[in-house]
């Protein structure tokens, strides 16, 4: 019942955009000939015809051919129906301040006079139209610059319980790589650089290497065996890692897929922690890093994850970091070990799309996830979301640009 609900308002909203946009351009066009209102018309209904067969041609058929242009023709829609969706904003609200009015010039004009039509107003119309270009644009940027403007963000984390050897430890986190959506070797031989510049200590990534298949990281491995850092790069699977979302032959060739996953991580020199810990030393101080497979509280995604293992095996360290992808397993359980200090998870991606100003952060992924982008804290334990570096469907982003988070931990 809630599925099909959610059917049926997904299609109002497609009619409301289309039909509230040819309004739009109607109104704008109204005093131009016959002809060309009939070719505006004409023009119009045509583009959006074309776009959605596009798209569902490219979505048909993405296994095969050239998939990344496909992913760029599913996109389409997603443009013209951010803009149109914002065009709805101004034109509900004229048409229900002009029923009022109707409504009002029933109750007030005197009996068998003639109502007079209210027309609808050229300059909401094109106050309409000049909205919705605003998310047209920013998506369309979003596509050809915004996917890969790789952006470093630095945080200092201060701790009493930090041990004396580690006061200005830099660890550097990336997340959600999603190999399998680039094109060409290019972006990420770019954010590798990047990273190798911050001169971290120690570099963590929490999952979601690939979006399905272990062979779609293998082009890129040559660049990102060449993170460098004084320890081995730590990492932690993901939801898509799993390859849970494709249509296997069998269970073994899905299991043989991960197992050629997991080794990938290890011809790149990246220790990959499936549930269980790895102690660092200093001198005679000591930090830990946990790592646990992918554990969600949302019943969309999997709960692979096995915390209490991973977390007998810290011992007796004084501070711990924990890789956990998914961010809603901070409340669900990580809350319960009250020693692990800080999380790290991704996941969210910020959705790729929203606004990210130092004195507004929204995003439409806030609705489902409550924790989905910087830094949270509960008592003395933190967690830090970080938004991702690629990107998954949209090839693009807008407001949650691609990250490289640096933490510099500090003794409080």
């Amino acid at each position: 019942m809630r599925n099909r609900m959610l059917f049926w308002l997904i299609i109002s909203a497609l009619f409301l955009s289309e039909w509230y946009g040819f309004q739009a351009v109607r109104t704008i066009t109204q005093h131009q000939s016959a002809n060309v209102r009939r070719a505006v018309a004409i023009g119009y209904w045509l583009l959006s015809l074309t776009v959605w067969i596009v798209a569902f041609w490219a979505g048909s058929t993405r296994k095969t051919g050239n998939t990344h242009l496909k992913s760029y023709l599913m996109s389409l829609p997603l443009l013209l129906l951010a803009g149109k969706l914002f065009v709805i904003i101004p034109l509900l609200l004229e048409d229900f301040t002009r029923l009022i009015r109707w409504v009002a010039g029933l109750v007030t004009r005197p009996a068998g006079s003639p109502g007079e039509p209210i027309p609808r107003s050229e300059f909401l119309s094109k106050l309409a139209l000049g909205l919705g270009a605003i998310p047209f644009t920013a998506l369309l940027w979003g596509m050809l610059k915004g996917a890969t403007d790789y952006k470093v963000r630095r945080v200092t984390l201060r701790y009493p319980n930090l041990p004396p050897a580690f006061d200005g430890f830099k660890v550097l986190q990336i997340s959600d790589l999603h190999t399998g959506s680039f094109s060409s070797t290019e972006p990420l031989e770019r954010a590798v650089a990047l990273i190798n510049q911050q001169g971290a200590d120690l570099v963590l990534m929490t999952g979601d290497l690939v979006n399905n298949i272990a062979t779609e990281v293998e082009p890129h491995m040559a660049a990102l065996s060449k993170i460098k850092a004084p320890l081995p790069v730590f990492s932690s699977l993901g939801n898509h890692d799993y390859g849970d979302y494709v249509q296997w032959e069998s269970r073994e060739e899905k299991q043989a897929n991960l197992q050629r996953l997991m080794q990938n991580h290890a011809k790149m020199g990246w220790r990959l922690l499936n549930d269980e810990s790895h102690i660092i030393t200093r001198g005679e101080d000591k930090i830990a890093v946990l790592g646990v497979q992918n554990w969600s509280s949302h019943a969309n995604f999997p709960r692979y994850g096995n915390l209490p293992k991973a977390h007998a095996g810290s011992g007796d360290a004084p501070f711990k970091i924990l890789l956990s992808h998914d961010p809603s397993h901070w409340e669900a359980e990580v809350l319960n070990y009250p020693d692990i200090d800080l999380t790290l998870s991704g996941h969210t991606h910020g959705m790729q799309f929203g606004v990210n100003l130092p004195f507004l952060k929204w995003s439409p992924v806030q609705y489902v996830y409550k924790q989905w982008a910087g830094l949270y804290e509960q008592g003395r334990q933190r967690l830090y979301v970080n938004t991702g570096l690629g990107y998954l469907a949209y090839p693009g982003r807008v407001g949650f640009l691609p990250e490289i988070t640096v933490f510099e931990l500090r003794r409080a």
